[in-house]
């Protein structure tokens, strides 16, 4: 499976400051772990967040998201959101900063 690599690539810059940010071939796409945990990634077209069991249904309830599901069991604490719905980067950001502020709050792996 291929992913966009615009959306990576957007990702990159966004968190291209912190030295604890790693990649990773994950998911038939890419992620981007902070200390060996993952916080957002790519798969096709559309971003996985990692936002936390808490946070999971007030992220649900966003524009353009969805469960993720990738084996037929729903990951907690994860959210995939459509690649249409984080075209504007404000919007790309709030996520990525999600994600990355989650897994920044993880003891390293």
């Amino acid at each position: 499976m291929t992913y966009d690599e615009g959306l990576a690539e957007r990702i990159r810059e966004r968190l291209g400051a912190d030295p604890g940010i790693t990649e990773k071939r994950m998911f038939g796409g890419i992620a981007f772990l902070h200390r060996g945990n993952m916080a957002v990634g790519v798969t096709g077209d559309d971003l996985m967040v990692r936002v936390g069991p808490d946070a999971t249904a007030a992220a649900l309830t966003r524009p353009g998201t969805r469960v993720f599901d990738m084996t037929g069991r729903p990951m907690r604490g994860w959210v995939v959101v459509a690649g249409e719905a984080v075209t504007e980067d404000d919007v790309l950001h709030e996520w990525i900063d999600e994600g990355h502020a989650f897994a920044a709050g993880l003891p390293p792996k």
